[in-house]
């Protein structure tokens, strides 16, 4: 979940903007750009949205608050409500210039974030996390904007606001300098609260914290990877910490991982603008997202490096994002003017390629509208896309032994072919010999490793992927113990529909395809496949993944099971 847009989307997408052109517009320092002003009346459009939301009850402890679309009152969804209102208290542009109105729902809401707050300073989140300090960091970057913006609007009155905020921002930094984190990303997002809340209030504790959590490096692999490989939530995110610690802190050298990381990026990107995810091993795995998040991150080191290829990336988010997601980062934009500045002339971004990042267990092949991710120690081994038709994943399984659901521990490079391999066995056990029988019968203490294993099966399945002119051709091979039934899976994105295959009787969503040629189309694009196979219908078999909510197309078969099928 993106902390920063914690509301639903329901309030989010309540205004409708014309494509903006972020790269038209002369830079001039003090003089905001059209399409700035653009993303101020966005969020301008999206403040009404939080009055249903809002905790009105005086006599309820969090009076002032805002609730989530569950009606819990939570500090997350009250930070979003006072960090935009605060935004468009500080902006001529906007109907909420130092309104007094809006000033007063913020006193509340301020007001109602104290009582979120923990002696110790940490808030939490209540889907799962208490006396959290990395959620309180997370908070942070709602907070800290809104105490700066509404005390640059000289908005009559604010005083006491301000001091809520303020209250609120230095007991947050007394659990950040001492609070733990969860995961890898969690340092470097309470090293970027600590920075700013020393830009605001200078305590040497914030930069010794900092150091420590800076003393363990950066944890990105040589593939430009980070080690959540998060690309739709956490990769983003610690892209914009490194940049906020290498400004606050004067550290430029914290801007090569980000670099490294945006670099590896451009390779991790789909025709339509889509975000390859099925690396992430976060909750963000085989998510569908655009490059959004992205774009603060890309456009800040297409300006300071003066890097064309990162300019081309701000100009295809631009294309295949909504205003409303972008608009979502003004904050950003509207503390450091110079990324008002026009983009620098394009670089050509890499639509052709086969790429191998063995630290992220994948390869990344693409030519123009089509791309396909071949994935190690992932049952969905592959996914192709091509425009807006979209194969989510391949699968095959054999009902073998219960564990006969494939995947890769590796992918090899042979020439212009990449394999996949496993080998699985199926023993059975003899009886024990007598020395390791014990006495009472108890078979905790007799483990099957203590049993000589006879009869034993093997199941030798290799995926073959050659790249085409147009596509890619999968061979299977599954060989080892004769008659065991197989059955391979292409699972499409809701939303489209087949030519060439017919419905299961029994399972819903689910087709077979026994012919030469199928297809399936979603707007103006279309997955061609071939050739088909069905010689039983037994879609799902025991010891396989149950079955996705999703169009899946099946083959099916028995071993030995050589087949190819060609996507195009």
């Amino acid at each position: 979940m993106n902390r920063r847009t914690f509301v639903n989307t329901g309030i989010l997408s309540v205004c409708s903007v014309p494509f903006l052109n972020l790269s038209a517009d002369a830079f001039v320092a003090d003089q905001k750009p059209a399409w700035i002003v653009d993303w101020i009346k966005i969020n301008e459009a999206q403040l009404p949205g939080f009055r249903a939301l809002k905790v009105t009850d005086p006599n309820h402890r969090y009076f002032g608050g805002y609730t989530d679309h569950v009606e819990i009152p939570n500090p997350h969804t009250t930070s979003s409500f006072i960090a935009k209102a605060c935004i468009l208290m500080a902006c001529p542009e906007s109907v909420y210039y130092q309104s007094a109105d809006t000033l007063k729902e913020v006193e509340g809401a301020a007001a109602a974030m104290l009582k979120f707050q923990h002696t110790d300073g940490t808030i939490d989140l209540l889907a799962t996390n208490f006396h959290s300090t990395p959620d309180t960091a997370f908070i942070l970057e709602n907070m800290i904007p809104a105490w700066q913006f509404l005390k640059k609007s000289q908005t009559k009155g604010a005083g006491q606001s301000l001091a809520y905020i303020q209250t609120f921002l230095k007991n947050a930094g007394e659990g950040l300098i001492r609070g733990g984190i969860h995961t890898p990303n969690h340092r470097w997002v309470v090293s970027a609260a600590l920075v700013r809340l020393h830009g605001l209030f200078p305590d040497k504790r914030y930069l010794n914290r900092i150091d420590q959590w800076l003393a363990e490096h950066i944890d990105i692999d040589p593939d430009g990877q980070y080690t959540e490989k998060s690309t739709n939530s956490y990769s983003p995110i610690v892209n914009r910490s490194l940049i906020t610690l290498a400004r606050g802190l004067s550290k430029p050298d914290l801007l090569e991982p980000v670099l490294k990381n945006l670099e590896m990026t451009l390779y991790y990107v789909h025709p339509n603008g889509e975000v390859v995810t099925e690396a992430s091993n976060r909750q963000d795995k085989g998510t569908i997202g655009n490059m959004s998040k992205y774009y603060y991150c890309y456009r800040y080191m297409a300006l300071k490096k003066n890097n064309g290829r990162m300019a081309a990336m701000c100009r295809l988010i631009e294309q295949t994002s909504t205003p409303q997601e972008l608009a979502g980062y003004l904050d950003y934009f509207l503390e450091d003017p110079t990324l008002w500045q026009p983009l620098p002339p394009d670089t050509p971004l890499p639509v052709n390629y086969v790429k191998a990042f063995p630290y992220s267990g994948l390869v990344r092949i693409r030519h123009g509208n089509w791309d396909t991710t071949l994935l190690s120690n992932n049952p969905g081994w592959l996914t192709f896309h091509k425009g807006n038709a979209v194969l989510q994943a391949m699968r095959v399984a054999a009902s073998f032994f219960g564990k006969g659901q494939f995947q890769s521990e590796k992918i090899e490079q042979n020439g212009n072919k990449w394999v996949l391999r496993r080998h699985l066995e199926g023993p059975y056990y003899q009886p024990l010999d007598k020395d390791k029988i014990s006495p009472d019968g108890n078979l905790d203490k007799m483990p099957r490793t203590l049993r000589k294993q006879s009869e034993i099966q093997e199941l030798n399945t290799t995926v073959t992927i050659t790249p085409t002119d147009n596509g890619v051709d999968v061979d299977l091979n599954i060989t080892g113990t004769d008659g065991v039934p197989v059955s391979l899976e292409l699972i499409f994105r809701p939303g489209g529909t087949f030519t060439g295959v017919s419905p299961h009787a029994l399972q819903p969503h689910a087709y077979l395809f026994g012919g030469q040629n199928g297809s399936y189309t979603s707007g103006k694009d279309t997955i061609h496949f071939s050739s088909g196979r069905i010689e039983h219908k037994g879609v799902q078999l025991r010891g396989a993944l149950p079955a996705m909510d999703a169009p899946t197309v099946y083959l099916t078969g028995f071993t030995p099971f050589k087949h190819t099928i060609r996507l195009s």
